[in-house]
């Protein structure tokens, strides 16, 4: 099989950005899709703002910057995305939605032996695999924030998931310029799985009055030589993405230490979503 020369991307606010970027920089003509055509050129915008900071910053020239932007097309119709050879959903972080992209992808693309892909951080890939009429070529590849920065993708098969399409992915995350690991298809895969428990523990301790936000980062971040503490970090994911991926995992395994803790529920049904909204464990400028 031809390399993949040909790539969508569904979404385009952080993590869609992030891929659609990574991908144009490596020589592979984009389509994003957004839902209307305001968000698809607010996508254009922060993909444009992100390459413009990598000249300033000189990880690019100006010409590969112009380049890569060249490569890149935007649409808000996913019939659009009929000629693409690979196409990665990396839409909110909701089982029902994520479901309504694949299967409305799965019409959309003509070729049959098109891989389609999400970026989910903790549905089970099968339950999207099922919905389409292609689910050998259905897989998990999940894409870390900020994705020009961080060099890890997880792979995660179904049990659908045909070898041929494990073998192109892994090859599309190699052009990349991305590490793939292979994890199981259980919520939270492998990184999730070990890193939201974590997470949730420090939220618990702001909630319960032992700690304050800033002694808890310093400390991990001091004391564990960590780059950055857990709830700036989950101010950088989100704080409605987090919770969705705890929600996610309590789900199929009932354990505790992974249910969202009701601060957590509390701040996100107020809006305060962390960097993205401006304020969350800490306040950003806007």
């Amino acid at each position: 099989m031809d390399p993949v020369t040909r790539l969508g991307v569904v979404g385009c606010g952080l993590m869609g950005s992030g891929i659609a970027e990574v991908a144009a920089r490596n020589g592979i003509d984009v389509r994003v899709a957004e839902a209307t055509h305001h968000a698809a050129e607010a996508g254009r915008r922060r993909i444009t703002a992100s390459m413009d900071r990598g000249v300033q910053r000189g990880k690019l020239s100006q010409e590969q910057r112009d380049q890569a932007l060249a490569r890149l097309s935007f649409t808000h119709d996913l019939g659009d995305m009929a000629d693409r050879q690979f196409v990665i959903e990396a839409v909110a972080e909701n089982r029902d939605i994520k479901a309504d992209v694949i299967r409305a992808l799965d019409k959309a693309v003509e070729d049959p032996a098109a891989i389609l892909a999400t970026n989910t951080s903790s549905i089970p890939i099968v339950d999207l695999a099922v919905v389409t009429e292609r689910p050998a070529q259905v897989v998990g590849m999940h894409f870390f924030n900020p994705v020009p920065v961080q060099q890890l993708v997880e792979l995660i098969p179904a049990l659908t998931t045909s070898e041929e399409t494990v073998r192109r992915t892994h090859d599309l995350a190699g052009r990349l310029g991305k590490q793939a690991i292979k994890a199981p298809d259980r919520s939270g895969f492998v990184v999730n799985a070990l890193l939201v428990p974590y997470l949730l523990s420090a939220v618990r301790m702001v909630e319960s009055g032992a700690a304050r936000p800033d002694d808890i980062d310093r400390g991990m971040e001091l004391g564990c030589a960590h780059p950055m503490g857990p709830l700036r970090l989950l101010d950088l994911i989100g704080l409605d993405t987090a919770s969705a991926v705890a929600e996610s995992l309590y789900e199929e395994f009932k354990e505790p230490l992974y249910a969202p803790p009701a601060l957590l529920r509390r701040m996100v049904a107020a809006g305060h979503l962390g960097r993205k909204s401006g304020r969350g464990f800490y306040t950003y400028d806007a």
